[in-house]
């Protein structure tokens, strides 16, 4: 693989979204994004269903080889190899380079040492010099997940109990295992190093970590925080031992509702969904508002990524799939309204579940509030024009139903149906 470092410019598209490394094999998902061929496999094993750029749901996991951009980089690569001034400068950087693998393996060991000799005392510099060989390239990154008891020391420093472990090196501790984590793969064995057993506290996250993600020095810190807690959220007894993690659930609704870090929003979300699946943690999102939250997620002005709506719809349709989440959002009518306009224009992802929630509330429910709210809201007329766009067989069903129940013929025309007399009526 071409050596990519500072005094060569690589041109954006040839560096694969996960890694960020030049792409030694380009392929195409379905959503037309292009990564390299071992970092998408990496993704699509380790269970995710996603396209990682857009976090589109995919309709199918297979890619195809993207000839014309491997051949671009073929041409390119050439040329770095063939100018001899950009070879010596790359020998020339090699040289000064911070840090080599051989030298991260010494300051891994030197830590070790420091832990054991001094607990608290672990060198914010060290510490500091493998963030900085972390965040150069996915290489590294790889490099380091795969080292033996490297992700176990970070979870050490993450979970001591030692009150004077400084605050910024768990800081740096936590970018670092954020960073690595989906190198390191192993999910199961990151919960067993991170997650507190219940016999040991009622607390299942270390309070450093919780810490970390509460009162971060940086948006980043926090949101690798939210990050990790996602990772290691796998399975029923992780999800539910962090729903009961004090203060969690808490901090992760109140922070969806910030205006101004959209990164941290959408980090909250993701992890939401994640921890909302047990039947037993959707009552507790219902009581602390999340259903109003996301409303207001919905209806904001503010330019919000198709990520980001996904997600929050995601979200709605999974905290009202409870009796008391459903109650919650028929009678929030202005939520309603606000999913009816995100059933078009933002991505294909969305159009489901928005479609899905409506259909939910409209056709399995009959819930009288949230068809006003529906009609109000130019629904049907939308319902209308999604079966005549090339929506998904599921949509097209889900809106058959819809307006079957409203007695409306999708091939009459629009102008001549009064929504002021539509009421739902039974089959």
């Amino acid at each position: 693989m071409v050596r990519d470092d500072l005094y060569i410019t690589v041109p954006s598209f040839f560096r694969c979204p996960i890694s960020l490394d030049v792409m030694e094999s380009p392929v195409s998902l379905s959503t037309g994004v292009t990564y390299d061929r071992s970092s998408i496999q990496r993704w699509l094993d380790s269970g995710n269903n996603t396209c990682p750029a857009t976090m589109q749901v995919l309709e199918t996991k297979e890619f195809v080889p993207n000839d014309n951009l491997h051949r671009l980089i073929q041409i390119w690569s050439n040329s770095v190899r063939n100018n001899s001034a950009s070879s010596a400068s790359a020998a020339e950087e090699a040289e000064s380079a911070p840090l080599s693998p051989d030298k991260i393996q010494l300051v891994v060991k030197e830590i070790g040492g420091e832990k054991k000799e001094s607990g608290a005392n672990c060198s914010l510099d060290v510490l500091s010099k493998i963030a900085t060989f972390a965040e150069e390239s996915g290489e590294n990154r790889r490099f380091l997940a795969k080292m033996d008891g490297f992700v176990a020391m970070l979870a050490d420093l993450i979970c001591s109990d030692d009150k004077e472990l400084s605050p910024p090196v768990v800081e740096l501790a936590v970018r670092v295992l954020d960073s690595v984590s989906i190198e390191f793969g192993d999910f199961r064995e990151l919960k067993r190093l991170t997650l507190i057993p219940k016999e040991k506290s009622p607390n299942s996250l270390p309070p450093s970590l919780l810490r970390v993600m509460k009162q971060g020095s940086s948006s980043q810190s926090r949101i690798a925080a939210v990050r990790i807690i996602q990772s290691i959220a796998i399975d029923a007894e992780s999800k539910l031992a962090l729903a009961e993690s004090d203060g969690l659930l808490l901090y992760l609704v109140n922070s969806i509702a910030s205006q101004t870090d959209h990164s941290l929003v959408d980090a909250c979300l993701s992890c939401l969904i994640s921890i909302s699946m047990p039947k037993r943690v959707k009552p507790q999102l219902v009581r602390l508002r999340t259903i109003a939250k996301l409303r207001e997620i919905l209806k904001s002005p503010s330019v919000i990524s198709a990520s980001t709506t996904e997600k929050a719809l995601k979200l709605l349709e999974s905290v009202s799939s409870c009796r008391e989440g459903m109650a919650e959002l028929c009678g929030d009518s202005a939520c309603v309204e606000a999913v009816v306009r995100k059933a078009m224009k933002v991505s294909d992802a969305a159009t489901e579940v928005a479609v899905t929630i409506l259909w939910t509330v409209c056709y399995l429910f009959r819930d009288q509030k949230a068809a006003d709210a529906v009609i109000r809201s130019n629904g049907l007329t939308r319902i209308l024009l999604l079966m005549q766009s090339n929506c998904s067989p599921a949509v097209r069903q889900m809106s058959t139903d819809l307006l079957r129940i409203f007695r409306v013929n999708s091939n009459s025309c629009l102008s001549s149906y009064d929504t002021k007399t539509t009421h739902i009526m039974p089959f």
